[in-house]
């Protein structure tokens, strides 16, 4: 990589802001957000074209006539705005006052229901965010010490567990946990938040995923930072391994850190179906029943916070990244190079590939729409080589028919989200902005707003995962982009006067690119799983397509009687999490 830019003029002289704007710009950062999110939340109603005084009286009473006279005293008494513009400003008014509203549907005041819920799903997702950490630090020890010794990236097992473990469904270990450890073993509660006991299945259920995740990009970190200058100098200038290894975990961290707080508050607004298995009262559960009902007070409150929450949560961890650095971070005191791919990953990848496809071309040569209800939740056998559905369709060839809707689909957005992602964290300049906000919004949110406007659908769907799904790729191109802006090379290049575009082009993009790319693959299998969502709820793919994730949600409520429902799409979901995992990226 070349050290220093084109020669050229001196770059051009900025003038400084006043330090009252920069004092005043977090402030109203977060009062626009507050503002724009709680306009969007408003407009449902308007959006849909449902009358919320219908939906609201539907919620209430499901058996009550809807006539004029009803929706006119519900109207009254709920003193519905006009538009969504006077509800929201009215709203925002009182809600600077700490009056939240009434809710429309139970009449309860929101300030105490909102509240209370955040304050469950941060302990829910805290512990969560703290285990999957804890995970992620054991996974990725043994690249830790090998880096240390200068053997390499730590194995290719540990790297296949965490992409295991970061395909596997959330609500899919949820059930099973609920089956087999609440109800076949009696070891734990199956619901509830009463006490320690009751974490114990939620929090598996959203830890094992995000702590495979941070665990393949833990290890991808420790792998990237072996390979700088400095490692190479200290171990051969004799520097003991325990301070060798110290440094580079320190360095792993930083970019880690910031993900493991988006995490955490992503968490907050996308646990809405953790915390309905588990009945668990949480700010999910609450924010996704009010959304549906159009409670709009409820929902108005619960966004508001998370936003709030996500833009502390954004600068918090920018803070943390830069002290991670010290004066690293500002003075050119940082090498970071592009590692040399991993012998073999490629090859490993590509098997796995072409066992997957196998299978896939397999189901595709047989017909996946013929019923035989004599064949109702039959095991696996030669006439059904992966058993039946609940309607007697063949499970193989509905996996075949549905990898096109799964993973052509994820892949797409995958690489649609990973073009803006870049874009938008090369553009974020180490600070809090607009990628927060929207990790907050909880993901049913978008896709409601999305159906709003163009109706249910699997396009709307994919609409409303990839509003979401470039957000934490953004944040991880901004971490690697301040850590590169750092560097002595980028440095040097600025003083020479190259260009933005030629520092972009020949130090940050050659830099981040790699391992951003390793990101996008490893959540491919996560954004298959979020269309599911929205299927599950009525906001995607209909009830009969063969979507892997459609055909999980439906397969889990025969998971004792026809294990291999669940079996089969989870198993094809892995298998592409792997390999997409063995995937390098690097020269």
């Amino acid at each position: 990589m070349t050290a220093a830019g084109r020669a050229g003029p001196a770059a051009p002289h900025r003038p400084r802001r006043a330090p009252g704007l920069a004092a005043l710009r977090p402030g109203l950062t977060g009062l626009a957000a507050v503002a724009g999110t709680g306009l969007l939340v408003g407009a449902l109603p308007w959006l849909s074209g449902d009358d919320p005084a219908r939906t609201v009286l539907r919620a209430r009473e499901v058996e009550r006539e809807p006539d004029p006279a009803v929706l006119d005293a519900v109207r009254e008494q709920l003193d519905l705005p006009a538009d969504p513009v006077r509800g929201t400003l009215g709203w925002l008014g009182h809600a600077v006052t700490g009056d939240l509203g009434t809710s429309w549907v139970s009449g309860q005041p929101v300030a105490e229901v909102v509240p209370p819920a955040l304050g469950v799903s941060l302990t829910l997702t805290g512990a969560a965010a703290l285990a999957a950490v804890l995970l992620a630090v054991l996974l990725a020890g043994p690249a830790l010490r090998r880096a240390a010794d200068g053997r390499g990236d730590g194995g290719r097992a540990v790297g296949v567990l965490a992409a295991a473990l970061a395909a596997l469904p959330e609500f899919v270990l949820a059930v099973v946990g609920v089956a087999v450890l609440a109800v076949g073993w009696g070891l734990l509660p199956t619901s509830g938040f009463t006490g320690p006991e009751h974490l114990v299945l939620p929090v598996l259920a959203l830890a094992l995923p995000a702590g495979g995740l941070l665990g393949r990009v833990l290890t991808g970190a420790v792998r990237d930072i072996a390979g700088e200058g400095w490692v190479r100098s200290w171990r051969a200038a004799g520097v003991p391994r325990a301070a060798v290894q110290g440094a580079v975990a320190r360095r792993a961290l930083t970019v880690v850190v910031p993900q493991v707080l988006l995490l955490l508050v992503g968490t907050l607004g996308a646990s809405a179906v953790i915390e309905s298995v588990f009945d668990v009262p949480g700010l999910g559960r609450v924010a996704l029943a009010a959304a549906l009902a159009q409670d709009l007070p409820v929902v108005q409150a619960a966004v508001a916070l998370l936003v709030l929450l996500g833009l502390a949560a954004g600068g918090v961890g920018v803070l943390v990244h830069r002290a991670l650095l010290g004066p690293a971070g500002t003075d050119g005191g940082l090498s970071p190079e592009l590692p040399p791919p991993a012998p073999g990953a490629g090859r490993w990848a590509a098997g796995l590939l072409a066992v997957l496809l196998l299978v896939v071309a397999a189901g595709l040569l047989r017909d996946p729409d013929a019923q035989d209800l004599t064949d109702r939740l039959a095991a696996p056998s030669w006439a059904h080589p992966l058993g039946a559905d609940a309607l007697g369709r063949d499970v193989l060839a509905r996996f075949g028919a549905g990898a096109l809707h799964s993973v052509g689909l994820a892949l797409l957005i995958s690489a649609v989200v990973l073009v803006v992602g870049v874009a938008a964290g090369l553009a974020g300049r180490g600070r809090a902005g607009l990628a927060d906000v929207l990790n907050a919004l909880p993901a049913v949110v978008v896709g409601i707003a999305v159906a709003a406007v163009a109706g249910p659908s699997l396009t709307g769907a994919v609409v409303a995962v990839c509003l979401v799904a470039w957000i934490p790729l953004a944040v991880h191109t901004r971490t690697l982009a301040a850590e590169a802006r750092a560097s002595g090379f980028h440095l040097a290049a600025r003083t020479s006067g190259a260009g933005r575009w030629h520092l972009v082009r020949h130090h940050l993009l050659p830099l981040v690119l790699p391992p951003v790319s390793r990101h996008a693959l490893l959540r491919v299998p996560h954004t298959a799983l979020a269309l599911a969502g929205l299927s599950f709820l009525g906001l995607g793919a209909g009830a009969e397509s063969p979507e892997w994730g459609r055909t999980l949600a439906d397969g889990v409520t025969y998971l004792e009687r026809a294990p291999w429902l669940v079996a089969v799409p989870a198993a094809g979901l892995v298998l592409l999490g792997v390999a997409a995992g063995l995937v390098r990226t690097g020269r």
